[in-house]
């Protein structure tokens, strides 16, 4: 109910500061495990990623933040599980992997940091990809969160990971992010949902 009530009351805040829409929703499905990867350029992304997604979206977030008082509280009914600063813990790898394999939603940004350069790509998203059978969405937040500016936000179709299924080599990892980085960058310069994956 804390979920459903703060994702309504920042979906209308979205609307008036940043004229926020989205496009290809219908393309995350209704059940089943789901990674939605998308770019990332501001704090405000996991929240751009979720508010219109019907399902709970969960993300890691920064351990610090849950030892805040009250907020951290927050956090933790939002969906939120904490990472320990420099670098993916053991348990936050598990915790990822049990969410998306009890079919839950779990968004992730391959890129890492704020930035949209392909290059940065990590291999987490796809290693979680295919570690857990899920299905990957591509995400592409368009827009620079200045108020009153147009922010949209794009999921295309599931990007079909088959080719890499039984592989866990380093090079497989890469081509796997590759292909989901391929698809965020094209939503973006496109501004329209993916036909295929």
């Amino acid at each position: 109910m804390i979920y459903i009530f703060c994702r309504a009351v920042v979906r209308g805040v979205f609307a008036i500061l940043y004229r926020f829409e989205s496009d290809g929703v219908h393309n995350i499905p209704s059940e089943g495990g789901v990674l939605i990867c998308s770019n990332h350029i501001s704090v405000r992304d996991p929240i751009s990623v979720g508010i219109h997604v019907k399902r709970q979206v969960k993300f890691m977030a920064k351990a610090e933040l849950f030892k805040i008082p009250g907020f951290g509280w927050l956090v933790h009914k939002l969906g939120a599980f904490p990472v320990k600063r420099g670098g993916v813990s053991k348990d936050a790898i598990k915790t990822a992997l049990t969410i998306l394999r009890q079919g839950e939603i779990m968004g992730i940004f391959p890129e890492g940091t704020r930035n949209s350069d392909s290059t940065a790509a990590k291999r987490g998203a796809a290693s979680f990809a295919l570690r857990s059978g899920a299905t990957v969405i591509p995400a592409a937040i368009i827009g620079d969160y200045k108020p009153f500016r147009k922010v949209k936000i794009i999921y295309g179709a599931p990007v079909d990971m088959s080719e890499f299924e039984g592989n866990k080599s380093p090079e497989a990892l890469d081509a796997a992010t590759e292909k989901i980085m391929t698809k965020i960058h094209e939503m973006r310069a496109s501004g329209n949902p993916t036909v295929s994956g």
